[in-house]
């Protein structure tokens, strides 16, 4: 179960990166399209903090900080390469994948901090308070997509958009998904408990078998 989280974290962070091109209106706020998905990473981190400590979760996101890294070099070759004769879609492509470093580097700035600030708020609340797991969620969530949303914002934008707006609504929209991924802790509570419970009967199931599959062949 911990590495499902594992992986749906990274691939959460994968995918933030390459939908974020994209901005969309919801009840007259524009924000990017990632910023559902890539809200949902913090309450994963949360998941993955609760199973393999502060020190297990960092790694963890060293190694999608490293992922999101190899993503924008590789995007970027592909850019510079030479297309095929009848390729009809570099300039497609390029307003995909082809953010300016301005952006690129705002966004890996801001995921770095904000996911290490989150990991050290829901620590925190696991060793003072203990007990009300969700409200830790909501606390260090709280924090980090504040920092992530000024860190982005202010790196990508100043100069060129009015800061607060942009602020503000990612900071809502981030929230609201946090307040709706919530259900998602105690999903995987449930899970890694079936997960442990069949994992202690399979192997007396499996030796039950094969007690009575020996019996049946002494008696031939």
């Amino acid at each position: 179960m911990v590495i499902f989280l594992i992986g749906l974290y990274i691939a959460c962070e994968l995918i933030a990166n390459i939908t974020a091109t994209k901005q969309i209106t919801l009840a007259g706020i524009t924000v990017p399209a990632a910023v559902f998905i890539y809200a949902l990473t913090f309450t994963l981190v949360d998941l993955v903090n609760e199973k393999l400590g502060k020190s297990g979760a960092r790694k963890v996101v060293y190694t999608a900080f490293a992922a999101n890294l190899l993503l924008a070099g590789y995007t970027q070759l592909a850019i510079i390469l030479p297309s095929a004769p009848f390729y009809q879609g570099q300039e497609s492509f390029i307003s995909v994948f082809g953010s300016t470093p301005r952006i690129v580097a705002a966004s890996l700035l801001a995921y770095m901090g904000s996911s290490l600030i989150d990991i050290e708020v829901f620590a925190w609340w696991r060793q003072k308070v203990g007990k009300y797991r969700w409200a830790g969620v909501l606390a260090s969530n709280a924090v980090s997509t504040l920092v992530d949303s000024i860190i982005f914002i202010a790196g990508a934008f100043t100069g060129i958009f009015p800061l607060l707006p942009l602020i503000q609504g990612q900071y809502i929209v981030k929230m609201v998904v946090t307040i709706v991924s919530i259900p998602l802790i105690y999903l995987i509570r449930a899970a890694v408990r079936v997960t442990i419970r069949a994992d202690q009967i399979w192997p007396l199931w499996t030796r039950t078998i094969s007690n009575r599959y020996k019996y049946w062949e002494s008696l031939f």
